[in-house]
């Protein structure tokens, strides 16, 4: 047997209302692909954490390439040869990609170097990152890419990968297979977070499970079904979805000929894209992190109030000049795709993170009542099960998933008339991914208009009712969701959409059999 590469033993870590690790113990061996299974809670980011050296544990001992260590920072696990990969990103907004990226590596090289070495590597992986970008223009796809390359320029010897591929492509997350098998292939040890147990399955060679912060199961998952797997790391099997067909009633969103340049040099022009969302349906919207989505999400929640009134009309009233408060009023509620900073302000308690969206316990004099706000606050955490120390517990003390559970369950709650949201089940666990899966969908047989935004291919298939993609600030067609395919929606992510005359038309995987009024909107595409 080979001398282990990692050896955790009795790692237990505390915080004041929980005990995130207790008593783990985990072995990862040279060339070996490691699952950390885990719903959210479970303590899988924590336990990364303190073999990166970004957090200190109360109890236990670490071993790495059968050495005593003592990992004290970062810095040090670098110098060891681990890299990590952050589901929360550790990057510096005003700097530029490059700059992040030369922050991590060996002082000896230059901004220059490190600049082509990016650019290198992005081409080498098929991973589309502009080293000169300020951090603050990107995408949280893009981000994801930056962090990726990070890590895999200091060839490490162990690389830690939380929730990679969250909002990556299929066609991305494939490439991305290519090289993580080609770097175990030569020795490296990856330690890999994921709740797509089908990632896990196809990656993996061996795993262990978390519930609770305690080892509860270690398995071989190529031997393991997507349900068995579930019931190791939940108990249970994620309640099966129903999608029940109806007639969608009146056009609750109406976006016409919505033109915008973009605002920074880095961004998309949205180029006329106009769509229809009606009560009672969702309607998904897919496409490659950074090709506009940012820029038409600013545009629809009304921090971009550029557009002419009458290009965004909410619920038959002229929008596009009023301001996300205003819209709120119309009906229109809204889930970033950034928990914190935008969806949530990381030092507030969840019950005043209420107040961002929601005056339900504001009084007409401008009394707030803390009881009423504490009152809602648990409500949702107890309605979506949010593991949280209480209505009163700082948003940034919550994993990312409980997080994305507690703003999505805020906005569901406000019952709105029309509810858009992006990525709403980045970095949950199977569990809660069908829980809020489910509540869209009981929102949709409400009556409520959905627009959902994401790059999760799967999701769209499994609750919209219709599909857009967009590319490069234009927008496809839609299509029925019965009638796309995975294969066509990923042709059309590179903006490869043709919308043939009516007399040339017949159906095939690529191009759809198009109704009169998706003609239309094809025109304006």
């Amino acid at each position: 047997m080979s001398v282990p590469r990692l050896q955790l033993a009795h790692i237990t870590k505390r915080y004041p209302a929980v005990v995130a690790n207790s008593d783990v113990s985990l072995t990862v061996q040279p060339g070996e692909t490691h699952a950390v299974l885990g719903e959210n809670g479970a303590g899988k980011s924590t336990l990364m954490k303190i073999i990166y050296g970004s957090v200190k544990p109360d109890e236990g001992s670490v071993m790495f390439n059968g050495q005593p260590v003592h990992i004290r920072n970062p810095q040090e696990a670098r110098a060891l040869g681990i890299s990590m990969v952050f589901q929360h990103f550790s990057l510096f907004d005003t700097l530029t990609v490059a700059e992040n990226v030369w922050l991590g590596l060996d002082k000896s090289l230059t901004l220059n170097q490190v600049t082509h070495s990016i650019t290198a590597k992005a081409q080498e992986y098929g991973l589309d990152v502009d080293p000169s970008r300020p951090v603050h223009t990107l995408s949280v796809g893009e981000r994801q890419r930056v962090e990726i390359i990070r890590a895999l320029l200091t060839s490490p010897k162990l690389l830690i990968l939380d929730e990679p591929t969250s909002v990556l492509t299929p066609q991305a997350v494939e490439k991305l297979f290519v090289v993580l098998k080609q770097l175990a292939s030569e020795g490296c040890s990856i330690l890999y977070i994921s709740h797509k147990l089908h990632e896990i399955r196809e990656l993996c060679t061996a795993c262990t499970v978390l519930r609770g912060g305690k080892v509860t199961g270690v398995a071989d998952p190529r031997r393991e079904s997507n349900a068995s797997l579930s019931r190791l790391m939940i108990g249970a099997e994620p309640p099966q979805l129903e999608h029940h067909a109806r007639t969608p009633g009146e056009v609750v969103l109406r976006v016409h000929d919505l033109a915008l340049a973009r605002e920074d040099q880095f961004g998309h022009d949205l180029d006329h894209i106009s769509f229809d969302v009606r009560a009672g349906e969702v309607v998904g919207i897919a496409g490659v992190s950074g090709n506009g989505q940012r820029e038409l999400l600013f545009a629809l929640s009304g921090e971009d109030r550029r557009a002419a009134a009458d290009m965004i009309q909410v619920a038959g009233k002229p929008a596009g000049r009023l301001g996300p408060a205003q819209r709120r009023h119309l009906g229109l509620h809204f889930v970033p795709e950034e928990r914190l900073g935008r969806g949530a302000v990381p030092s507030l308690g969840l019950a005043h993170n209420l107040l961002l969206t929601r005056t339900d316990s504001v009084a007409r004099s401008g009394w707030i009542s803390p009881r009423k706000l504490r009152a809602q606050a648990a409500d949702i955490i107890k309605r979506f099960n949010v593991k949280a120390g209480g209505p009163d517990a700082a948003a940034r003390s919550l994993s990312g998933g409980n997080l994305q559970k507690f703003i999505v369950g805020r906005e569901i709650d406000a019952n709105p008339k029309l509810l858009i949201v992006s990525q709403p089940t980045w970095g949950v666990d199977v569990g809660a991914a069908a829980q809020i899966r489910g509540e869209i969908l009981a929102l949709r047989d409400a009556g409520c208009a959905v627009l959902v935004v994401s790059e999760e291919l799967d999701e769209l298939f499994e609750i919209s009712d219709r599909l857009h993609v967009i590319a490069k600030g234009r927008l496809s067609p839609s299509v029925d969701r019965a009638r796309a395919t995975v294969t066509q929606i990923g042709e059309w992510m590179s903006g490869l959409w043709v919308v043939k005359p009516l007399r040339e038309q017949a159906p095939s995987a690529l191009t759809p059999t198009l109704s009169q009024r998706e003609r239309e909107e094809g025109k304006n595409a």
